[in-house]
């Protein structure tokens, strides 16, 4: 029987398929590993802009859009879910000039390097940040 992989993609309020889950599963797989953190279990909730508005509005109290959200339930392994608006990928996507496709799994591991322990709430931790991105975004 093969090994169940606590780590899971499905969608919510959209109709949104993953490509390729099985090669972003195993990547993500390899940066838990790199980053030395022991996943519990991890759900990727692909949605609208209109869903995670409401999410950040009832438990951030923020109001205004966003492309990602994460709950962790663990400070020290990875437990948690990551909320992405696939509205906001596509728009950022477009403004910045990029596919879709790279867009989505740039947030994909911006989200679990939040979990892994990183912050990006100063310029300094927003630059580490997106430097880990770009740099297990070359392993994909």
């Amino acid at each position: 029987m093969p090994e169940v992989i606590p780590l899971y993609f499905h969608s919510e309020d959209i109709s949104f398929q993953l490509e390729n889950s099985n090669q972003i599963q195993s990547w993500l797989l390899k940066v838990m590993e790199k980053e030395s953190k022991k996943l519990v279990t991890l759900t990727y909730i692909f949605c609208s802009d209109e869903y995670l508005l409401q999410i950040n509005q009832q438990y951030l109290q923020h109001d205004y859009y966003t492309d990602v959200i994460t709950f962790p339930y663990s400070n020290t392994e990875i437990e948690g879910d990551i909320f992405i608006s696939i509205d906001r990928i596509r728009d950022n996507a477009q403004s910045l000039n990029i596919p879709e496709k790279t867009e989505l799994h740039r947030v994909m591991v911006h989200g679990l390097l939040h979990l892994i322990g990183y912050d990006d709430k100063t310029p300094e931790l927003k630059k580490l940040m997106q430097e880990k991105e770009n740099f297990y975004l070359n392993w994909l």
